[in-house]
């Protein structure tokens, strides 16, 4: 499941842009590989990240796995209701279990994500 209209990275995160904002999460690839998510970390409001930044991170019962900051910007809300309820993300990776949204600094930065067709043919190209 890759929904058109988001943008990508290569470490399986994704982002939702409305104007000057990005909506940031997991891809449902990236949750189903973890398994069942029991602890998310979740940044504080007004941190400053970088493109590609590691952000915070994501508990399995498999794995533990840094979150990479899609674009540059400052965090403007983080998903709290994840403290509690983790397991949101491998239910509705791409809606109830979005993760931060940021204040996007350049949108230029766009250019460095993929595409859904082109994340698509990197899960491919992969071979997951």
């Amino acid at each position: 499941m890759v929904p058109e209209g988001l943008y990508y990275t290569k470490a399986h995160e994704w982002v939702k842009v409305e104007g000057d904002r990005g909506q940031i999460g997991i891809t449902d690839f990236a949750q189903s590989q973890l398994g069942d998510i029991v602890f998310a970390e979740l940044p504080q409001v007004g941190r400053s990240l970088r493109q590609m930044e590691p952000f915070g991170v994501v508990e399995s019962v498999k794995a533990v796995s840094d979150l990479y900051c899609p674009l540059t910007g400052d965090v403007l809300e983080v998903n709290s209701s994840l403290e509690s309820h983790p397991e949101q993300i491998n239910a509705d990776p791409y809606g109830g279990g979005w993760i931060i949204a940021v204040k996007i600094a350049d949108p230029n930065e766009l250019k460095n994500l993929m595409t859904a067709d082109e994340y698509r043919a990197f899960l491919a190209a992969e071979d997951h």
